[in-house]
């Protein structure tokens, strides 16, 4: 387990948006492409090839370094808060099979978050805390990663509730209508078991 407020060691590192940008620009894609250098930022990373649109979930397959990088990410059917502007927010469930990990859920607030706060995760009656880093949140270890995604695969709605560093609650909902194909675009793709 992650003490809380540090990123484990499996998610975190420095984001670098000198990439070039992918050939989608929808400001889902083009977030989702910019998180996944948040999550690795080796410097020759290739453009990354969607694996398909499946509903509400998009899934994508990338290059970088020589290392093969597998993620899927949605963005919120609903969005509720007291806020005048706020930033693009999505969910990745990411796999890095050579640094062996599968299964990594990552959170955007489109804000940062409230310091030393916790996001609550909640599928049907399973509610997950996740720690905050900035503007993002993770699960604070890979056996809670991987109940979210089993929660998730059974689950037909998602809803994560924060708090702004300025106090603001926020409420988002996310559709998980198809996140099962997806989830098993990225597992063929990446060879995850």
């Amino acid at each position: 387990m992650v003490g809380k407020g540090a990123a484990p060691l499996y998610t975190h590192v420095v984001m670098n948006t000198s990439r070039p940008i992918p050939r989608f620009t929808p400001p889902f894609l083009l977030a989702a492409f910019l998180l996944a250098f948040f999550l690795v930022a080796p410097a020759s990373a290739q453009e990354a090839k969607l694996l398909g649109t499946f509903d509400d979930w998009e899934a994508y397959l990338e290059t970088d370094g020589g290392e093969t990088v597998c993620y899927m990410g949605s963005q919120p059917s609903k969005a509720v808060g007291k806020y005048k502007k706020r930033g693009e927010t999505y969910i990745l469930v990411t796999h890095r099979p050579k640094r062996k990990t599968f299964g990594v859920v990552s959170v955007r607030a489109g804000y940062a978050y409230k310091k030393d706060s916790e996001v609550t995760l909640t599928i049907g009656e399973n509610a997950f805390r996740l720690f905050t880093d900035v503007g993002h949140a993770f699960a604070y270890d890979r056996k809670t990663d991987a109940a979210i995604v089993k929660a998730m695969v059974r689950g037909k709605g998602m809803v994560v509730q924060g708090t702004s560093s300025r106090g603001t609650k926020t409420t988002d909902t996310y559709s998980l209508k198809g996140f099962t194909a997806a989830w098993k675009a990225i597992n063929k793709a990446c060879k995850a078991k």
